[in-house]
C-alpha cells in the first residue's frame, strides 16, 4: 500500500511540470511576437515574466531598433542587454507594442497589472499601431473577473477609493509593501464584470484613481498563446 508521502511528492512533480510547461509556453509566444519586429521600428516593450523573454529575443536578433519600456523593471533588463532606449514622450507613435496579460476574454478584452505598470503599459498600448499581446493558454478565459483588477491610487486618497470601490461592488485589498514606478499603491479589487468597457472608465472617474487594469478601449491587434512548444495567433477583428 502506497503511504501518504508518495502522493505528495507526485503531486509536487505534477505542479513542477505544469509550472515548467507555463513557463514554455510563455517563451513560445514571446519569441513568435519578435517575428514581427523589423529594423527602424519603434517599439513598446512590456513589462513581466511573458514579455521578459521578448525582451531577450530582441537583444539576441540585434535590430536597429529604439524600444519604449512601460516600467523601470524592464528599463533596466533592457538596457542591461543593450537594447537602445527611450522614454514615452519623445515618440507620438509607437509601432508595435508587445506586452502580456492576465487575463483575456473572447472579445479582445484584458485584465493587466499584475506586475503594477499597467498605467505606463496603457499609454504606450494606445499610443501603439499595433498591440500584440502574448500569453500562455491558461489566461484565456471566457469571462473577465476571476483575477483582480489592480488599480494605482494616489496614497492620500486610498481610504476614499476603497469606499468607492466598495459602492461599486468590489473588494479592494491593499497590495502590500508595493509601490508603483509613479509612487503610488495598488489597490487590487475583485468585480464581477459583466461590461469591461463601463467598469473601465467608471474606475477612472474615482477621485484618486490614476489609471486602472482593465484594457476595454485600448484592445490587442494580435493575441499570441503558447501550448507548450506550439502558438496560436489570434487576429481581432476590426
Amino acid at each position: 500500500m502506497l503511504g501518504s508521502g508518495y502522493w505528495i511528492v507526485f503531486q509536487f512533480s505534477n505542479l513542477k511540470m505544469h509550472i515548467k510547461k507555463i513557463g514554455l509556453s510563455k517563451k513560445t509566444a514571446a519569441e513568435m511576437a519578435v517575428d514581427f519586429i523589423e529594423d527602424g521600428m519603434v517599439i513598446g516593450l512590456g513589462t513581466g515574466s511573458t514579455a521578459e523573454y521578448a525582451i531577450k529575443r530582441l537583444a539576441e536578433k540585434n535590430l536597429d531598433i529604439i524600444a519604449v519600456p512601460t516600467s523601470r523593471r524592464t528599463e533596466r533588463l533592457a538596457g542591461e542587454l543593450g537594447i537602445p532606449l527611450a522614454s514615452m514622450n519623445e515618440y507620438r507613435e509607437i509601432d508595435v507594442d508587445i506586452d502580456g496579460a492576465d487575463e483575456i476574454d473572447p472579445d479582445f478584452n484584458l485584465i493587466k497589472g499584475g506586475g503594477g505598470a499597467h498605467t505606463w503599459e496603457k499609454r504606450i498600448a494606445e499610443k501603439s499601431n499595433t498591440f500584440i499581446v502574448i500569453v500562455d493558454h491558461t489566461k484565456l478565459v471566457k469571462k473577465l473577473g476571476n483575477f483582480p483588477v489592480a488599480i494605482e491610487v494616489e496614497p492620500s486618497e486610498r481610504d476614499s477609493v476603497e469606499e468607492e470601490l466598495k459602492h461599486l461592488g468590489g473588494i479592494p485589498e491593499l497590495r502590500k509593501n508595493f509601490r508603483t514606478d509613479n509612487g503610488n499603491v495598488i489597490v487590487d479589487t475583485k468585480f464581477d464584470i459583466k461590461e469591461p468597457h463601463e467598469l473601465e472608465e467608471r474606475l477612472n472617474s474615482i477621485p484618486g484613481v490614476i489609471e486602472n487594469g482593465i484594457f476595454s478601449k485600448r484592445k490587442p491587434e494580435i493575441v499570441i498563446v503558447g501550448y507548450d512548444k506550439e502558438v496560436k495567433i489570434l487576429k481581432r477583428k476590426k
